[in-house]
């Protein structure tokens, strides 16, 4: 006699599974119960401590990490903002903690994201400029501090921080193509992060380290593109400048589940690209814009409007450099938007 069972850990042995009276031990041999354990949903749960969580791609990250039944550590500097994005009602068992509480998260924490850092889409002044760099230095030293002091049986064991495309310099070359391995710039955003990923480096060699590199992200309220669109309606939707600068860009999905998937996946360390896989150049991306929002891409936005908005901050999308994800795509990484054009549908449409 064989009795078939499928036993889920989260649930007891049914009660409709009997067994005859008259078995006893020396029957042993005609009885037998074959048993496919069903893993426990939550033996792949994490707990995640997230810097920067309530920004652009933070927040959308936390919202992915909750909605898996992933456990969520908010480290903030400001308790009420985080409250207001991640209301209880709505995030319930996410812990929000300000900087005397960032060690007691970390160390209960599988992995860390650090996304912290001030905006760079802004208009920057010599104190813009150094809270931009020192923003993102502090927290990152910060983070990696405490993940080095703990314990080490309660240390994450990964580290996913941020950086940007910045690294290989603005403006450097329009017909070169920059990867993982690429040199480096010299302008300031290129020293902004060297100096981030540096301090990142400096995590345990026990902590496995992604260092995300990221584009342009375009998504729903935020990032450039909530910049870009008054500006192209009141140019009559042109590119912004030449047009022939290249815009290394990703799709906000795209960047969450780029992390979220580094988060899990022991193949993911050192440095990726966090692009698209065809970057396009700015003349393209306003074509691409025009087309979506209906209206015509002929009369190019001045650089002087970009830069009365954005002043030096422009740079980033005026000077951009050709960035490919050469080690996701390697990684196998399935990019749910690599062009630019159903980027834009999903999100204006």
């Amino acid at each position: 006699m064989e009795v078939f069972c499928s036993l889920s850990w989260t649930h007891s042995i049914s009660s409709r599974l009997h067994i005859p009276h008259s078995f006893s031990v020396g029957e042993t041999n005609r009885f037998r119960v074959i048993c496919s354990a069903a893993q426990s949903p939550k033996a792949n749960l994490m707990t995640v401590s997230v810097t920067g969580a309530t920004g652009f791609i933070g927040t959308r990250l936390v919202q992915r990490l909750h909605a898996d039944n992933h456990k969520v550590c908010v480290l903030t500097r400001s308790k009420s903002k985080a409250e207001t994005i991640f209301p209880v009602k709505n995030f319930p068992g996410i812990v929000i903690a300000e900087e005397a509480g960032w060690k007691d998260c970390i160390e209960g924490s599988n992995a860390v994201v650090n996304l912290a850092g001030m905006p760079i889409s802004t208009r920057w002044s010599p104190e813009i400029k150094k809270e931009i760099k020192e923003s993102r230095i502090r927290v990152t030293s910060k983070v990696v501090d405490l993940i080095n002091s703990s314990p080490q049986g309660v240390r994450p064991t990964v580290l996913v921080s941020a950086t940007a495309v910045g690294y290989y310099g603005s403006g450097t070359s329009e017909t070169r193509v920059f990867d993982e391995n690429s040199p480096s710039g010299n302008d300031y955003l290129a020293e902004v992060c060297r100096e981030w990923e540096g301090t990142a480096l400096k995590v345990d060699k026990d902590v496995r380290l992604a260092l995300i590199r990221i584009g342009v992200v375009l998504g729903k309220d935020g990032g450039a593109l909530a910049k870009m669109i008054p500006l192209f309606m009141m140019f009559a939707g042109g590119p912004l400048g030449s047009g022939q600068q290249w815009f290394s860009w990703i799709h906000l999905d795209d960047i969450v589940n780029l992390i979220y998937e580094a988060l899990s996946n022991p193949s993911y360390k050192g440095v990726i690209n966090g692009t698209a896989p065809n970057p396009v150049r700015l003349s393209e991306m306003c074509n691409q814009l025009g087309n979506v929002l209906g209206r015509p891409s002929w009369l190019p936005v001045p650089d002087f409007a970009l830069k009365a908005v954005l002043g030096e901050g422009a740079s980033v999308v005026l000077e951009g450099q050709k960035v490919v994800p050469a080690k996701a795509k390697e990684l196998g990484f399935p990019f749910k938007y690599p062009y630019v054009k159903d980027a834009l549908k999903s999100i204006l449409s």
